[in-house]
C-alpha cells in the first residue's frame, strides 16, 4: 500500500534545548495544520528538519524516537550546513531575489555547494522512507532542488512541489548564477504549485526563456514526462480563528485592551520582523496621516506587533533599529498625557491574545512590499464575527488576488496608504459589512483544508493523466497481433503523416520529397482495394498534389483545411478566411530579421515560421518568443497557435487533423484503423480515433495520446512493407 511523505524544511514539530533537557512543541503554522490530515494518517510521515543542531548520536536517537511516534522523520542538519544552507543560500540568496529585493542578495560558491549537499542530504532521508509508488509533497524554497534528485531515484513516484513565496519574473531568476540548476530542481515534480497565476506565469516564462522548454496551458513538455503548473491560494483554519475570537479569553483581553486604549480607534499591524513586509514604510504613512488629517490625533492609535525573526542579521537588526527609531519619533511627537499614538510590541502573541487585536481593530494593515500570500490578511477576516473593519491590503501580496472587497494600495505610495487608512476610518458600517461579509464568504469556503484536497488531487490526476499518455514500444508480439486483425479486416483506413513519419525531415522542407522506395510503399499499399491510404499532413495541398497525387491516395493538407478523396477535386473543410495574414506576417518577418537561417511558409489559409535550419539555442529562444507574442495577438480571436517539430503555424481555430480525420471516419465507415504521426499536430489525429484503433507515435518520446510508439521513419516504413 502506498504512502504519503510530506517534506519541508521544518518539520511541525520543534525541538527546543533548556538547561536541563529538550523540548517538543508543536507548530500552530498554517501549513502544519493543513497538513494535519494527511501525515498523520497511518502509514504517512512528515520529514524535515527538527529546528536544533543535534550535539551527541544518543541525542539525534532520542529526538528520531520521539518525533516518530508523532508519524515525523527528523533530517538532522550541522552548525556549517544551518549558516550555509539555510541562512546562507536560501535567506540571503534566494529569499532575498524571490521578493524583489535582488540588491541585497549574495552569490556564495559555499552557500551554493552546501545547498546542494543539503538538498541530497533531504533526498537520502526521504528515500530510506519512500517505496516505488509513494506520494512525496515537498515544500518551499528550501528544497528547490529535491524533486529532480527523487525523480532520478523514484521514477515511478508521484511528486508535488508547492512554493510558498512569490515566483519573480525572468529578469530577476536570470540573475542567479544557478538559475537553471534551480529550475531543472524543480521540474522533477508532477504538478508544481504556486499562490498565484501571475507567478505561475513567470516561472512558465522563465522555463520557457531559460531551459527553452515547449510551456502551453500551464503544461510543461520535458523529454520524459508531461509535468503540470497550477495556481493554489492558500488559505487558513477559518473556524479555528473564529472560535479563538469567540473565546471567552479573547472577549477578556478586548475588554482590557479597550479599557486602556479609551475611546482611540485602533489600526492593527501584525507581521514577522522582515524587510519584505513594509514595516517601516507603513510608520511614515501613519505619520503623515496624523500630520495631513489632525483631526485623528487622539482618536486613533496604531498597534503594531513585529514578531522577532533573525534579527541577528545586519539587513534585520537595521531594519528593528530603524522601526524603533521610527516609533520613538512619532510618538515623542505627537504623544499626549492620555494618548500614545503607536503601541510597539516585539515579540510573538499565543492565538486567543492575537484573535483579540484583530476583533479589537477597526482597520488591519497588511501592507508588503511583496509577500507570497499573507496570511493575516485572512486572519483578520475570520475573526471579525460582528462583520465591521476594513481591511487594507497590498497589491504585491498574493491575497490580493483574491480579496477585492478589500481596499488596495501600492505599498511604495505613501500618500495612497494614507488616504487609504483615512477613508477606512470614514467607511460607513453598512459598506464594512458587505464587503468583511463577502471576504469571509471566500475565506471559509476556501480554507486550507480545501487547498490541500484540491492540490493532492490535483497531483492524483495530473499523474493519471501521465500513464494515459505513456506509449507502449510497438514489440513484436503487438505487430504480430496487429498483422493479424489487418489481414482479418474487410475494410482498413491508414492514416499517415508525412514529414517524420513517411520521410525524414530535411532542413529545406521543399527537399524532402518522396524518394522511389516509399513512392513504390505507397503504390503496393494503395493497389489493395481493401485498403483506404489517407496522407494527413501540416504541409500545403499544392505540395502534396506535385509529389503524391499521381498515386490513388486520399489527402487531408494543412492540418485538415484542405480534403481530397482520390480521384475528385479538392475541398475546403469549412468556409474559412485569410484576411488576418496581412497583420501577423509583418511579425513573423520580424522574427526571421532576427533569427538567421528561419523562414516563412505561407500556406492559402495558414501562415509557418520554419526555424530547422537557425541555430538550436537561438531558434528556441526566438520560437519562444514568437509563441507568446502570436498567442498574445490571436487571443479572442477565431485564430490558433500550433507548435510543431522547429516549426510554429498559425491558422484557422476549430480544424486539426483530428476533426479532418473523424470526418473521414464517419463518412467511409468503421474497418481496420491505423494511425502514425510524429507531432503535436498528430495527437489530434490520435485523440479523435476509436480505443481499438492502432495508434503510432514516432520518435523517442514516449509519451502521447497513442497507444505505440516506434523509434523513427525507418521503423516506420518497415512496419508498412510487413503488411504488404
Amino acid at each position: 500500500m502506498s504512502q504519503t511523505i510530506i517534506v519541508s524544511n521544518r518539520l511541525p514539530t520543534k525541538v527546543q534545548r533548556t538547561d536541563d533537557s529538550l523540548t517538543f512543541q508543536s507548530s500552530e503554522g498554517g501549513l502544519a495544520t493543513g497538513l494535519g490530515s494527511i501525515y498523520q494518517a497511518e502509514g504517512n510521515m512528515w520529514v524535515g528538519w527538527p529546528g536544533l543542531f543535534v550535539q551527541d548520536a544518543a541525542e539525534e536517537q532520542y529526538v528520531t524516537e520521539q518525533l516518530r511516534a508523532d508519524s515525523m522523520r527528523p533530517v538532522f542538519l550541522t552548525e556549517t550546513e544551518i549558516r550555509d544552507y539555510y541562512e546562507g543560500f536560501s535567506n540571503s540568496t534566494l529569499w532575498p531575489t524571490f521578493h524583489y529585493f535582488s540588491q541585497l542578495a549574495t552569490y556564495e560558491q559555499a552557500h551554493w555547494d552546501a545547498y546542494v549537499a543539503v538538498n541530497e542530504k533531504f533526498c537520502r532521508a526521504v528515500l530510506e522512507q519512500a517505496g516505488p509508488d509513494d506520494t512525496i509533497w515537498i515544500h518551499d524554497y528550501q528544497l528547490l532542488l529535491l524533486p529532480a534528485m527523487l525523480r532520478e531515484a523514484r521514477p515511478n513516484c508521484t511528486i508535488g512541489f508547492f512554493l510558498h513565496i512569490p515566483f519573480p519574473s525572468y529578469e530577476l531568476i536570470r540573475v542567479l548564477p544557478w538559475r537553471a540548476e534551480l529550475l531543472r530542481g524543480m521540474l522533477g515534480a508532477d504538478l508544481i504549485g504556486f499562490h498565484t497565476y501571475g507567478y505561475m506565469r513567470h516561472f512558465l516564462s522563465a522555463v520557457s526563456q531559460l531551459l527553452g522548454l515547449p510551456t502551453q496551458n500551464g503544461q510543461i513538455e520535458t523529454p520524459t514526462r508531461t509535468l503540470r503548473v497550477d495556481a493554489f491560494p492558500m488559505g487558513i483554519d477559518y473556524e479555528r480563528y473564529a472560535r479563538a475570537a469567540a473565546s471567552p479569553a479573547a472577549q477578556e483581553y478586548e475588554v482590557t485592551y479597550r479599557k486602556a486604549l479609551h475611546d482611540a480607534r485602533v489600526i492593527l499591524s501584525i507581521d514577522r520582523l522582515d524587510y519584505t513586509k513594509g514595516i517601516a514604510q507603513r510608520l511614515r504613512a501613519f505619520a503623515l496621516l496624523l500630520q495631513r488629517y489632525p483631526e485623528w490625533r487622539e482618536k486613533v492609535c496604531l498597534i503594531m506587533l513585529v514578531v522577532p525573526s533573525r534579527d541577528q542579521v545586519t539587513e534585520y537588526a537595521a531594519l528593528k533599529e530603524e522601526i524603533d527609531e521610527l516609533v520613538g519619533r512619532i510618538n515623542a511627537q505627537y504623544r499626549t498625557i492620555s494618548w500614545n499614538p503607536i503601541h510597539y510590541f516585539y515579540r510573538s502573541l499565543p492565538l486567543e491574545e492575537l484573535a483579540s487585536l484583530y476583533r479589537l481593530a477597526e482597520v488591519a494593515l497588511v501592507t508588503p512590499m511583496r509577500d507570497g500570500m499573507n496570511l493575516v490578511a485572512k486572519e483578520f477576516i475570520a475573526c471579525k464575527a460582528d462583520n465591521g473593519g476594513v481591511l487594507i491590503l497590498s497589491e504585491r501580496a498574493g491575497a490580493a488576488r483574491e480579496l477585492a472587497d478589500a481596499l488596495i494600495i501600492n505599498p511604495t505610495d505613501t500618500s495612497q496608504l494614507v488616504e487609504a487608512m483615512h477613508d477606512a476610518l470614514m467607511m460607513p458600517l453598512e459598506e464594512q459589512q458587505q464587503r468583511m461579509a463577502a471576504m469571509q464568504a471566500l475565506v471559509r469556503r476556501y480554507n486550507v483544508f480545501a487547498w490541500t484536497r484540491l492540490f493532492m488531487n490535483q497531483l492524483a490526476y495530473t499523474k493519471i493523466k501521465q500513464h494515459t499518455l505513456a506509449t507502449e514500444m510497438l514489440d513484436p508480439a503487438t505487430l504480430a497481433r496487429l498483422q493479424q486483425d489487418y489481414e482479418a479486416a474487410p475494410q482498413r483506413m491508414l492514416l499517415l503523416d508525412y514529414d517524420g513519419t513517411l520521410a525524414p525531415f530535411h532542413p529545406d522542407p521543399q527537399r524532402a520529397r518522396p524518394d522511389e522506395e516509399l513512392l513504390r510503399l505507397l503504390q503496393a499499399l494503395t493497389d489493395n482495394p481493401r485498403n483506404r491510404v489517407v496522407v494527413i499532413s501540416g504541409r500545403d495541398r499544392t505540395t502534396l498534389q506535385t509529389w503524391l497525387g499521381h498515386l490513388p491516395l486520399d489527402f487531408i493538407a494543412e492540418h485538415g483545411a484542405w480534403l481530397r478523396t482520390a480521384g475528385e477535386d479538392w475541398q475546403l473543410f469549412q468556409p474559412l478566411r485569410n484576411d488576418w495574414k496581412r497583420e501577423l506576417r509583418p511579425v513573423l518577418e520580424l522574427y526571421v530579421a532576427r533569427t538567421p537561417g528561419s523562414f516563412i511558409e505561407e500556406k492559402e489559409y495558414s501562415l509557418v515560421w520554419h526555424f530547422r535550419r537557425a541555430d538550436a539555442d537561438l531558434g528556441a529562444v526566438r520560437a519562444r518568443e514568437l509563441l507568446s507574442h502570436l498567442t498574445f495577438m490571436a487571443s479572442n480571436t477565431d485564430l490558433q497557435v500550433l507548435e510543431g517539430n522547429k516549426v510554429l503555424e498559425i491558422k484557422n481555430a476549430g480544424i486539426n487533423k483530428g476533426t479532418a480525420a473523424a470526418r473521414w471516419i464517419s463518412q467511409h465507415g468503421p474497418g481496420f484503423l491505423l494511425a502514425i504521426g510524429d507531432d503535436r499536430t498528430d495527437e489530434d489525429t490520435f485523440g479523435a480515433l476509436p480505443a481499438e484503433a492502432y495508434t503510432i507515435k514516432v520518435g523517442t518520446e514516449a509519451r502521447s495520446l497513442a497507444r505505440f510508439h516506434v523509434r523513427s521513419t525507418t521503423e516506420v516504413r518497415q512496419l508498412l512493407h510487413s503488411l504488404g
